[in-house]
């Protein structure tokens, strides 16, 4: 595996439209007990809400829906 450049904003952008009805959009949520343990605001994005109940649907849906007719 290589290190690759970051993530651009056109690739997130294209990212967002491929996910759109695949993937719901989850709340996020404050944690009182880390916001106090760092001493600043801390808030939790709630993925777990996602259908899989992790974040891992956004990637591997993006990656797979890249691939081509043949490579599927």
């Amino acid at each position: 595996m290589t290190i690759r450049e970051l993530v651009g904003l056109l690739e997130i952008q294209d990212a967002r439209r491929r996910l759109d009805g695949i993937a719901v959009n989850t709340p996020l949520d404050r944690s009182r007990a880390l916001s106090e343990f760092v001493g600043g605001p801390v808030f939790i994005k709630c993925e777990n809400l996602q259908r899989t109940g992790s974040f891992k649907i956004r990637g591997a849906y993006n990656r797979l829906a890249l691939l081509s007719p043949k490579q599927r």
